[in-house]
């Protein structure tokens, strides 16, 4: 029986001081040059705080859900576990462990799959459980890219913004949908690409608009190696010189 929830996420700093060490555990074996990752420092010492929302986004799912059980009759605690930052996945699961658990969902709150998105995840917990003892066994949540709640909210988001263009306007708006890059061959050897164009084509669906594409943002790794494009840069800088909406 299923006696708790685990939310399992990327991890990101919460301070300015843990951008650097946060860094180094993400590329930690990669081949990332260090300019390349002085950049991505850069670009999180510009967000608000010098710090990411993930972990506290994440914690506000984790709330929501808590609730949500509830209002169903599941009174269940709901864990947060990390990959790459506190509380890391070890952390969560001796705490866990400390608190009696012995069998628990497991979400991995990456909607597209590919081994960096979903494999991995599943091998660090793996990982996290052998160095804990006592861990509860951690059963995995069905992947979720097409769940239609997931289809539904992003809808939802994407239509408040396209209710901001002028009426005259908004069919001929370009949707462009992003998501996080990878390696050209990492997308070949997984089904990455086409949950990415399943869910972009639901939430197009689900909105009426025929006029969206894809894009892709992040890159990071060795600049030699050929990664998933268009660049979502590159995409709105050539959206503004054709004169789009």
């Amino acid at each position: 029986m299923i006696d708790a929830v685990l939310l399992i996420a990327f991890g990101g700093p919460t301070a300015p001081s843990e951008i650097r060490p946060f860094l180094e555990i993400v590329s930690r074996g990669r081949r990332i040059p260090p300019e390349r990752l002085e950049e991505v420092a850069h670009h999180y010492e510009q967000m608000p705080g010098g710090r990411s929302p993930l972990n506290e986004l994440t914690e506000a799912q984790a709330a929501g859900l808590r609730v949500a059980l509830a209002t169903d009759g599941w009174v269940l605690p709901v864990y947060v576990g990390m990959r790459n930052w506190h509380p890391f996945l070890h952390e969560t699961l001796a705490v866990m462990a400390a608190r009696g658990h012995r069998r628990a969902l497991g979400i991995v709150l990456s909607s597209f799959r590919t081994e960096a998105s979903w494999e991995r995840y599943m091998t660090d917990v793996a990982g996290a459980r052998e160095r804990t003892p006592d861990a509860p066994e951690i059963v995995f949540a069905s992947p979720w890219f097409e769940h239609p709640r997931f289809i539904a909210a992003a809808a939802d988001s994407a239509g408040r913004a396209l209710a901001e263009v002028p009426a005259a306007e908004r069919a001929d708006t370009p949707l462009v949908f992003t998501a996080h890059s990878i390696p050209v061959a990492m997308a070949r050897a997984s089904p990455y690409v086409a949950d990415f164009t399943a869910t972009a084509g639901a939430v197009a669906g689900r909105l009426g608009h025929g006029h969206w594409s894809l894009a892709y943002q992040s890159r990071s790794g060795d600049p030699r190696d050929p990664w998933l494009e268009p660049d979502v840069g590159e995409v709105i800088r050539a959206r503004a010189r054709d004169g789009a909406p």
